[in-house]
């Protein structure tokens, strides 16, 4: 059934940081909707760091949003852009990417995205298609449209002006080419989190320039991870895949602060805007929080896993964390050794573990279980079928061959 208007603006505006403009959006809409037509919302993805957890999906979950809406999607890919390397607030820019680099990074980007996405709305175009024919008198033209006054606007051109830090000329026209990326597609709508507006608002202001009518700018916030402070990161390890197998994924959700709930409902999931208010008053209300998190980990779980996943993970939610018994469905390991110590390589080969290191601080804490006996030895000598728990989440079961 066809939105109205209001109705669609209620959930493209769901958990949205800031839009400009809401009026040119609306008027946008009413068009679209007048005229059988869909909108164009652009994303841009340099393809330097390719492993996409719920934090990075916010803004792929607003486009989804959307395209259920009827308007479609293009997915810019940054082959060209991502050989220069966005600008950002360190010593130096960051670091070009090769050709092979950006082609792995881009396809493990696209095979991840339509875990997501509507295939059937989305587009995947590469920048070197349009900013790899550029002349150079058309380069000229673009560097005119703006002032170094207004480049340093950028925070991190700033800060790193003021430092005397250096910054290549070839920076400069990072946020240019990005802006001409919205030219070429005649972009209705671009997203990116907070710390892309000066590069979005740019691809307005050129637009502008350039005779077609400007896009919205729609910023969505940045997801906190799991310690409720920090913004979701890999690196910082309070982050949740979108690839994790279900178990861990469902595990992972539980574990987020109770207030970050409504906050993950909104950015994290495609629940209605209503349904949310109506979660809100239940939990003004009194309503323990942890019941509310199990209903959103079922929610998150489901969007990137089949529903016998789902349910698999929240039997071994139950038997795992609740009950605290071992699960019956758990990852086999084969070892020609007995000794704990020999498995080390098998853990570390299987992302179980990621050193030996880490697993001798892990038995040193009382964070490795053998039978869900709390082991101290790292030496300890395993029997055929044994399980280990390592963790909270990870239970190993030991073949010996």
């Amino acid at each position: 059934m066809v939105k109205t208007v209001e109705e669609q603006m209620k959930i493209i505006k769901k958990g949205v940081d800031k839009i400009v403009n809401e009026e040119e959006l609306m008027n946008k809409l009413e068009r679209a909707s007048r005229n059988n037509e869909s909108l164009t919302i652009k994303l841009g993805l340099d393809p330097s760091a390719p492993d996409i957890h719920l934090g990075h999906a916010v803004v792929l979950r607003k486009i989804k949003q959307m395209q259920d809406l009827g308007h479609n999607a293009v997915i810019v890919i940054g082959d060209f852009t991502g050989k220069i390397g966005d600008p950002t607030g360190k010593a130096k820019g960051r670091k070009a990417l090769s050709e092979e680099e950006v082609q792995r990074n881009a396809q493990t980007y696209k095979e991840q995205i339509f875990k997501i996405l509507d295939v059937d709305k989305t587009e995947v175009r590469f920048n070197s298609e349009w900013l790899g024919k550029i002349t150079f008198d058309k380069v000229i033209e673009l560097a005119s449209t703006i002032t170094v006054a207004r480049m340093l606007e950028r925070d991190d051109f700033q800060n790193r002006y003021k430092n005397n830090i250096p910054i290549g000329v070839h920076e400069f026209f990072y946020p240019l080419m990005q802006a001409y990326d919205s030219v070429e597609l005649k972009a209705d709508i671009e997203l990116g989190g907070t710390d892309q507006t000066f590069n979005i608002l740019m691809g307005r202001t050129l637009q502008k320039y350039m005779g077609q009518e400007s896009q919205i700018a729609m910023f969505m916030p940045i997801l906190e991870g799991l310690d409720g402070v920090e913004k979701m990161s890999k690196s910082l390890g309070n982050y949740i895949g979108v690839n994790e197998p279900a178990n861990i994924m469902f595990k992972k959700v539980m574990e987020i602060p109770d207030s970050l709930i409504i906050k993950y409902f909104e950015l994290a999931t495609d629940v209605h805007p209503d349904e949310i208010d109506r979660i809100k008053k239940d939990l003004d209300r009194g309503k323990n929080p942890r019941d509310i998190k199990f209903e959103l980990s079922k929610i998150i779980t489901a969007l990137y896993h089949s529903e016998l996943e789902v349910k698999e993970a929240i039997e071994f939610y139950d038997l795992a964390f609740r009950k605290k018994d071992i699960p019956d469905n758990i990852p086999e390991i084969e070892s020609e050794s007995n000794i704990l110590m020999d498995l080390i390589p098998i853990l570390v080969q299987n992302n179980i573990i990621s050193s030996k290191s880490e697993f001798k601080r892990l038995i040193a804490q009382g964070g490795v279980r053998v039978n869900q006996e709390k082991l101290n030895d790292i030496d300890f000598k395993l029997s055929d079928n044994d399980v280990i728990k390592i963790g909270k989440k990870k239970f190993i079961r030991v073949k010996i061959k």
